[in-house]
């Protein structure tokens, strides 16, 4: 079931969660790890992240230096595929614009369409480690606009190669990111909503929102989208902290703020144990406030694991 449809068909919020794919040299299993504790709440969607490749140059002894690319990764469709025919949930894959030019980014696509996988959620995706911009592969999609209206060109059955024969359309529907506090490179949050308002024009039919902290900062983002004529639904990113070091390392990875009176709480632990669970409370107290406020689901960020998002979870539905 597309995402879009599930939200207009139940009764109160969602319950979904974003999984993150192993380091390389793990194998499925680590994954089925992190989702079997939740899977009794009966989430209506997975998200799967996908991380683009890192580069490092080498140095050769004849002085030439050697570009070496890193993928550190499995591929997201392998991953996304595993999932749903193992637990019958549907999942949504991360389309990004980094790594990959138009051509390679066509030929996941028709991978996803082949296997039943139609939800995705499109993200231009990082810099890559060093550079100050964004730069896209040659031929590749500089914004997430770009790679929206690429999916719905396939949607309309055009694709890169205008002889191609048995060109059939597929059916993707395309979320996209969300940013309470703006995005990084955005000026201002006003830029941002604008930028998020061209998405939606391009075919986007949902928002899932990065984590934020303060509930006050996603509801003044939904309030300014609709005063600027987004009427998508627009899903809550959740995160409990878990660690003290999180409160340092969060704002600095992901643009975010933490709020004061959660700072004091957990810096008031003693050790990693205390701080889990005071950043579960917060989190509880997160949830309920968003459910009462009638949010079309609940999305929680795992980041690999699933024993916090669990306990939350369990008192929310």
């Amino acid at each position: 079931m597309r995402v879009v449809e599930a939200i207009e068909k139940s009764k109160k919020p969602l319950f979904t969660f974003e999984i993150l794919p192993p380091v390389k040299g793990n194998d499925i299993h680590s994954i089925y790890r992190a989702i079997d504790p939740l899977m009794e709440f009966e989430p209506s969607f997975i998200e799967v992240t996908y991380h683009r490749e890192e580069i490092t140059y080498k140095e050769l002894s004849d002085g030439n230096i050697e570009k070496k690319v890193l993928r550190k990764r499995p591929g997201t469709v392998g991953i996304s595929a595993a999932i749903k025919y193992k637990y019958k949930v549907e999942v949504v894959p991360h389309i990004i614009c980094g790594g990959f030019n138009r051509e390679e980014t066509e030929n996941g696509l028709i991978d996803l369409h082949f296997l039943e996988i139609y939800n995705l959620l499109v993200i231009r995706g990082d810099n890559l480690p060093g550079d100050k911009f964004f730069k896209p592969e040659k031929g590749g999609n500089q914004y997430a606009v770009d790679l929206i209206r690429q999916i719905m060109d396939l949607n309309r059955g055009i694709y890169q190669d205008n002889e191609l024969v048995n060109n059939s359309q597929t059916n993707f529907t395309v979320g996209v990111a969300g940013y309470p506090e703006k995005h990084s490179e955005a000026p201002n949050l006003a830029t941002d909503i604008k930028h998020l308002k061209e998405k939606i024009d391009a075919g986007a039919e949902y928002v899932v929102t990065q984590m934020f902290f303060d509930n006050r900062n996603f509801f003044e983002f939904v309030s300014q989208c609709r005063e600027a004529g987004i009427t998508v639904p627009i899903i809550p990113g959740l995160k409990p902290i878990a660690t003290i070091g999180q409160l340092n390392t969060l704002p600095k990875t992901f643009g975010i703020s933490i709020p004061e009176d959660l700072q004091k709480e957990v810096e008031k632990c003693k050790d990693n144990r205390a701080a889990r669970q005071a950043g579960i409370e917060w989190c509880l107290m997160q949830s309920k406030e968003l459910m009462k406020a009638g949010v079309p689901a609940l999305h929680y960020f795992t980041m690999g694991k699933s024993d916090n998002i669990r306990e939350i979870v369990k008192e929310v539905l």
